[in-house]
């Protein structure tokens, strides 16, 4: 059992100490703007995010498992850390001892305080085996907060319960950056999950059932039962119908006013089956469900068609939790999620269903980030955990918000973006924050000899088969091949006018040689700045180094948000703006591709960003294509939207949004002690 301990600084501030003295000065001049604010700010002799919380983690070599680690913590109650955050109870709810959910009212009480440094974490291109990204994000953070002396938050996504069951395992971190307690932030966690599985599966309950009762009933009849007489034998439309009237340009406020015509219009949404495009979701790895048919009971009345079974975190619910900027901007949002089609071609929303207000019922709480802790006290504010191909794979806008007006002026806020950079911090970039409005600093781009090598032309490297010798032995040459990937993800995320650092997450097999080529080409590349990492297996202090240089970076950005495209254009445009990006020549659209665009921009949804669905293996469409290609035509399969959550998204190839389970699951390896009750197995 590790101790609650103070942490001491372990490195002396170089030149920057004036620098760094004068931010943190500026970060304690905080003030509420409300007069009967709840927050409590001191002087800074007590701000240090040091002060209370932090730990000295006594760590072993080789690096125990993932699980045993976090076991081997015992976390702070989570009301010490909302203190460190200066967030009193008023401030959140507890769900038990070690996670709390933080209340939006608290973006509202700090309205007029300064945000801090704002740092998104990317990655090259991976290998499937992934490249410390999250463990990065983490470690990064307890560098800044427990041994730099900095107000800090992570931001993180919630990780599905599929991954966790399935092939991948969890996305806590690993090593001595991780987020604990780990069995709780990977299972269940404060139910957010669960919530927009109950959300999008009373929405899939609801399309169905309008389909089978406007097929059994007269226009007449449908009005009477939407809208029921009450005991003076009155009929009226409640609040959502009057939206939907608005968006029918119908005026009238009685059901008795309305004309035969209007009857119709209003009563019948004539949903075209085919055009449907919501499917029922669960939080769990099952390809079975990815092709079924419904409607087959005898009650149903031969209503069959057929559908299937998305993971929950592909729910377009999940994405418009992690875009969404208030409570008032979900129920919109919620409201206008597109099921499909009516027979004429018109959009049929959830609001059109009546449901919309439901949903939001349903996620009033999942709104709120849950707040828990890393292995060395820092906090960390987890929320949402949107897929990173067909949505666009970052943690809320929320969260972020709330996280950046904690930490002050002067402090920082780390958040991480699925898959490489050239899928997640785009869409970190171009949909993220162009709804949040917020600016990010640095950027950093998370790579490991391993990843350089297959891009260099390595051979496959497979997840669940050993290693090839050219993985752990050296071979600068191929290290130095590779780096073509790197300098193109930097090439890139430069142009997004943020410092790019490029942080090497180091392996035990990986020599000086490589490590230093590495961090040559990556500065020759315009890098900011490249440090090697060893948080994996010394936590924090393994990433101080990184944590310097990500300071440095956010203090001397020069260059305003530029985004890489404007939202005016077509969609075409748009799309083939982010091809050029991955070093495309051009752009394929397949008949269907061309029809759904047609349709989209006749629909008025052509304003919307593009999140673009391709493989995370490449920066082309073909997965076997490493390094940086270019030249080559990039396929646009089909075009889809999520109108709620505010993109459309191509379809680059196929995407699964219903995993599968491998042979021996992750499942093998998680268990119960009974006699302590402590989960085990957990990777």
């Amino acid at each position: 059992m590790l101790l609650r301990t103070q942490s001491l600084s372990l490195f002396i501030f170089n030149q920057s100490t004036t620098e760094t003295r004068a931010h943190k000065t500026q970060a304690f001049q905080i003030k509420p703007t409300k007069q009967d604010s709840k927050f409590d700010f001191f002087d800074d002799s007590t701000m240090s995010s040091s002060s209370k919380t932090a730990r000295k983690l006594q760590v072993a070599s080789p690096v125990p498992a993932d699980i045993d680690i976090a076991n081997s913590v015992e976390p702070l109650h989570i009301s010490e850390i909302a203190k460190e955050l200066h967030l009193s109870p008023d401030h959140y709810d507890l769900y038990g001892k070690y996670k709390a959910k933080v209340l939006l009212s608290v973006i509202d009480e700090l309205k007029g305080s300064g945000d801090g440094y704002y740092v998104v974490v990317g990655g090259i291109t991976p290998t499937p085996l992934g490249e410390g990204k999250s463990t990065t994000t983490v470690g990064l953070c307890q560098a800044l907060g427990a041994f730099q002396d900095k107000k800090v938050v992570t931001c993180l996504r919630q990780p599905s319960q599929g991954p966790t069951f399935g092939i991948k395992g969890g996305a806590a971190g690993g090593g001595y950056s991780q987020v604990i307690p780990m069995d709780e932030f990977n299972l269940h966690m404060t139910g957010d999950i669960h919530a927009i599985t109950a959300a999008n599966n009373l929405l899939a309950a609801a399309i169905d059932t309008r389909i089978f009762h406007e097929a059994t009933q007269s226009d007449k009849a449908l009005l009477n039962r939407l809208c029921p007489p009450n005991k003076e034998g009155k009929r009226s439309f409640n609040d959502i119908m009057f939206r939907r009237l608005k968006k029918l340009g119908i005026s009238k406020t009685t059901p008795e006013e309305l004309t035969p015509e209007e009857v119709k219009q209003f009563a019948r949404l004539d949903i075209d089956p085919d055009s449907i495009t919501w499917r029922r979701v669960m939080d769990i790895n099952d390809r079975f469900l990815r092709k079924i048919s419904i409607g087959q009971g005898p009650d149903e009345k031969g209503m069959v068609r057929e559908t299937g079974f998305d993971i929950s975190v592909a729910s377009e619910i999940m994405a418009v939790l992690a875009l969404t900027t208030s409570l008032a901007d979900m129920r919109e949002r919620l409201g206008k999620m597109v099921i499909g089609n009516s027979k004429a071609g018109d959009p049929v929303t959830a609001d059109d269903l009546g449901v919309g207000g439901a949903l939001t019922v349903l996620m009033k709480d999942a709104i709120n980030p849950t707040l828990m802790q890393t292995l060395e006290g820092t906090p960390v504010l987890v929320h949402a955990g949107p897929f990173a191909n067909i949505a666009h794979g970052n943690s809320s806008i929320v969260a972020d918000k709330i996280a950046l007006k904690l930490v002050g002026p002067g402090g920082f806020v780390v958040t991480e973006a699925g898959f490489g950079a050239d899928i997640g911090t785009e869409k970190f970039m171009n949909i993220k924050c162009r709804y949040s409005g917020l600016t990010p600093q640095c950027a950093v781009i998370v790579a490991t000899i391993r990843a350089l090598k297959m891009h260099g032309g390595g051979p496959d490297v497979v997840a669940g088969k050993p290693l090839n010798k050219a993985y752990v032995t050296e071979d600068v040459a191929l290290v130095e091949a590779g780096c073509v990937n790197l300098a193109k993800h930097i090439s890139n995320t430069k142009a997004y006018g943020v410092n790019v650092v490029v942080a090497v997450n180091k392996f035990s097999t990986d020599s000086e040689a490589e490590l230093n080529a590495v961090r040559n080409a990556a500065l020759v590349a315009g890098a900011y700045d490249a440090v090697i990492c060893t948080h994996h297996a010394h936590g924090g202090k393994g990433a101080v180094d990184l944590g310097i240089a990500v300071q440095k970076a956010c203090e001397n950005v020069t260059q305003p948000l530029k985004f890489l495209y404007p939202l005016e254009c077509s969609i075409k445009e748009k799309i083939e703006a982010i091809a050029k990006s991955y070093g495309a020549s051009s752009v394929e659209y397949s008949e269907q591709a061309e029809k759904q665009i047609e349709m989209y921009s006749k629909q008025g949804f052509s304003g919307l960003p593009i999140c673009m669905a391709k493989t995370q293996y490449s920066f082309s469409h073909n997965a076997s294509e490493k390094g940086a290609p270019t030249g080559f035509v990039l396929p646009i399969r089909d075009v889809r939207a999520s109108i709620g959550a505010g993109f459309i998204y191509p379809l680059v190839g196929t995407m699964s949004t219903m995993p599968g389970l491998p042979t021996r699951p992750c499942f093998y390896d998680i268990d119960l002690d009974t006699t302590t009750g402590r989960v085990i197995g957990l990777s």
